[in-house]
């Protein structure tokens, strides 16, 4: 009778051991809410948000769809975003949106995610030094070295944001009172 009551304490303390450890991991998976990652701020959304310009999708992919949708050049516009090409050190290209043009090469850049992982950089330099003055080749102030990176990026261009249309002014119909009206029923 004694080793029966020893085996019931024993399987209660398992069962409370049990219960202990189901708690605790249940506890500990709350405190994890989402993927590391999922909370680090990325250069597109980020270049949509500051410039308006609706396009979706991993950087090196908004050129081809602003083709048709968004006027796009080489030359820097306040409020354009600059988009990189994918390379082997920036495999989804890259996009920072204008937020000044200092001269024909040189302007001020805002976007996310470039000297900082998900880090938010404003009016950083950033330089053309493309043969043809085109913005194919472009560098961009590097915080780690506080001045601009030691390599150049290739980019494809600018993609300047729609310009607000011209509202029309407002037109209020009003009846004709001049017009000869058909007795009723005429039709």
């Amino acid at each position: 009778m004694i080793i029966h009551k020893k085996s019931g304490v024993v399987s209660r303390m398992i069962g409370a051991f049990r219960a202990f450890i189901a708690t605790a991991t249940l506890a500990l998976c709350a405190l994890i809410v989402t993927p590391a990652a999922a909370g680090v701020l990325q250069c597109a959304p980020y270049a949509r948000q500051v410039s308006g310009i609706e396009l979706y999708g991993n950087a090196n992919t908004w050129w081809g769809q602003a083709e048709g949708r968004y006027e796009r050049g080489h030359q820097p516009r306040e409020g354009a975003v600059l988009a990189f090409a994918a390379s082997r050190s920036m495999p989804v290209g890259h996009v920072a949106m204008v937020s000044k043009v200092v001269s024909d090469r040189e302007v001020l850049l805002t976007h996310a995610n470039w000297s900082y992982r998900g880090g938010v950089e404003r009016n950083v330099r950033a330089i053309d030094v493309s043969p043809n003055n085109d913005w194919s080749d472009v560098r961009v102030w590097y915080g780690p070295i506080g001045g601009l990176g030691l390599r150049s990026n290739a980019a494809k261009g600018f993609i300047y944001p729609a310009q607000a249309s011209q509202v029309a002014p407002v037109q209020i119909a009003m009846a004709d009172r001049t017009a000869v009206t058909a007795p009723h029923g005429a039709f």
